[in-house]
């Protein structure tokens, strides 16, 4: 899908909502909701995206959107999606007043960020990819819970500092490397698993069409920086975003029914030091008595960038 075709495209999330200038959360949410072409219900959990689009008494959605908390988005989304398919089998005569036209190919799409996904939400979420509804799960990744003020979360790369770990004497930022919730959805074998960068549209947008194809939920893990938290010039949140795809901290991939893909190899790795230079959140490590953690990151990032591209290789044989 080009972007002309794109650009063609009913907006269901308009323009006029209250996230900040330079969030990438519109722009991730505005190029899944151009590449489904069915209806869909948007089920959203608590989040910096939920409370800036639906400030009472307005919305910026344009569809059925709704909002639950943190822990139980996808709790929610279950229920719906099985009430739907039982209102699907009766007859429109049989049906409520209101549901008598109700079309028959009603796509769900769950949105959460990285506190109600990696952490707070991930139990529900667990469970509604082991009974297997029917949905897309998007996680909006921008490292922390930026919606309370920059928390440290399970996303939250290593060296980063945020307001629970914060720079200083005894500690460099977080401690910890993020967790890997993309390969922990992968562990419940469901048909398709991926991520994605709005730094490459066009693979975005395919992998957005066909997760809403697959049988059974499907998930996609999205970079989304934040400009405030991260610290960066907001029109630059496309270069942040291919940073981190070039330097191995965003790999792009897919798993289809098993089949394991890497969407892009950079012809030349960036440095990690030029992701961390791009963002104030990152700007002690700069320092030279930081060189050695720098070159740690560096190596965790390559390592893991390894492994995945030996695993692409062993699909391909």
């Amino acid at each position: 899908m080009n972007l002309i075709e794109l650009s063609q495209k009913e907006e269901r999330l308009t323009s006029g909502h209250r996230l900040c200038a330079g969030c990438a959360e519109p722009i991730n949410i505005k190029l899944i909701l151009a590449a489904i072409d069915e209806p869909v219900v948007i089920i959203n959990a608590t989040s910096c995206l939920e409370v800036a689009t639906t400030i009472y008494p307005y919305t910026a959605w344009k569809i059925p959107w709704i909002h639950n908390a943190f822990e139980n988005a996808s709790a929610t989304a279950s229920g719906v999606i099985e009430s739907y398919k039982v209102i699907l089998k009766k007859k429109p005569k049989d049906r409520p007043k209101w549901a008598k036209n109700l079309p028959d190919n009603v796509k769900f799409l769950v949105i959460g960020g990285d506190g109600g996904t990696y952490d707070i939400g991930l139990q529900s979420l667990s469970g509604a990819l082991e009974r297997g509804h029917q949905f897309l799960y998007v996680c909006y990744d921008n490292g922390a819970y930026m919606n309370t003020g920059n928390q440290r979360s399970g996303a939250t790369p290593r060296g980063s500092s945020t307001t629970t770990s914060p720079s200083g004497k005894v500690h460099q930022g977080k401690n910890e490397f993020r967790k890997d919730l993309t390969s922990i959805i992968e562990g419940h074998h469901i048909n398709y698993v991926a991520q994605a960068s709005i730094s490459n549209f066009a693979d975005l947008t395919r992998k957005a069409k066909r997760a809403m194809e697959i049988e059974g939920p499907s998930f996609i893990n999205l970079l989304s920086p934040c400009q405030r938290s991260w610290g960066f010039d907001p029109s630059k949140t496309i270069r942040i975003c291919e940073l981190a795809v070039q330097s191995n901290y965003w790999p792009l991939y897919e798993v289809d029914h098993g089949k394991f893909t890497l969407n892009y190899t950079p012809k030349e790795r960036t440095p990690i030091l030029e992701w961390f230079k791009s963002q104030k959140r990152f700007k002690h490590l700069l320092k030279p008595e930081n060189e050695g953690l720098v070159q740690e990151i560096q190596e965790h990032y390559d390592n893991e960038f390894a492994r995945i591209q030996k695993r692409a290789e062993d699909c391909q044989e």
